[in-house]
């Protein structure tokens, strides 16, 4: 029998303060109607992003039990969804439960949660980037930020770079497995005070670009929060560049509405205010088909 409501399989870490990983997943997903079941990688007393200390329990040695049970039950997922690990080890299960719960029409999708603004964070070290590596072959998606797009390609980072060489990075990052590869937080500041996330189809072999006005703020949570949405949207059936447009559109609006409160930015955005925006139709696409 089909189910009625699409099925993830959210394997990320779960921070108990701040909008961020399966605290901001959840919603957001559910709020597009979409079933989550997660799957944690590790627990946080909060995330990492402006906290000064938090504590952290590597979950590696409970997954595969947890995972055991559920292959028991014989429940398969209509995308696995993977993020933040606590752990190298943890690509090794990852992998596993991908063979295991996967079907033909499952999509498997790779956020690699590694760092930002040129920087790793602070549990992250080289041996989980070498290791999710070889999980990026295994995806059909991937969405790393400009930052985790150059330690995958074992690049350096540079915050200022052109069109062309963001079309290359994203061939790039397509020969290593994955057949759409979206690279976000693209900084085009200085000539138009624009933001940019582009995408890449290798099976079409078409590239995407997708804007946003630059608004000088950071809030943790948001490449969680740009992923859930366009996972979102391309399992209710919306095209690629739409599940761009949407995506970019909810973490635009969000911000622009959490940056008009006094509040600790650490907290990341403002989701409970505008989740009702991801039931909204795109009116003005502004999504670009590059040459």
């Amino acid at each position: 029998m089909k189910n009625p409501v699409k099925k993830v399989a959210a394997i990320h870490d779960l921070s108990g303060y701040g909008r961020a990983s399966l605290t901001a997943i959840i919603p957001i997903l559910s709020s597009m109607n979409i079933q989550v079941c997660p799957f944690p990688t590790a627990i946080l007393s909060n995330h990492t992003g402006g906290f000064d200390s938090f504590s952290f329990v590597d979950l590696t040695d409970s997954m595969e039990d947890y995972m055991n049970h559920w292959a028991k039950e014989n429940i398969k997922f209509d995308c696995i969804y993977s993020g933040f690990l606590g752990s190298s080890k943890q690509v090794d299960i990852i992998l596993n439960f991908i063979e295991t719960f996967s079907n033909d029409s499952s999509i498997i999708v790779v956020d690699p949660v590694m760092g930002d603004n040129g920087k790793l964070y602070p549990t992250i070290n080289k041996k989980i980037v070498e290791k999710m590596k070889i999980l990026v072959k295994k995806s059909d998606i991937i969405t790393p930020n400009l930052t985790e797009a150059t330690y995958l390609l074992g690049k350096s980072y540079v915050k200022n770079i052109n069109e062309n060489e963001v079309k290359k990075m994203l061939i790039d990052l397509s020969n290593m497995g994955p057949k759409i590869v979206v690279i976000t937080s693209i900084p085009d500041t200085a000539i138009s005070g624009n933001i940019s996330v582009f995408g890449y189809d290798k099976e079409s072999s078409e590239f995407w670009k997708i804007s946003c006005k630059h608004i000088p703020v950071e809030f943790p949570g948001t490449g969680d929060a740009f992923t859930s949405v366009l996972i979102g949207s391309l399992l209710k059936g919306d095209s690629l560049p739409i599940a761009l447009e949407r995506s970019v559109q909810f973490i635009s609006i969000s911000i622009r509405e959490s940056y008009g409160y006094n509040y600790p930015r650490r907290e990341g955005i403002l989701l409970e205010k505008t989740l009702d925006t991801l039931k909204m139709p795109i009116i003005n696409s502004n999504y670009e088909l590059l040459n």
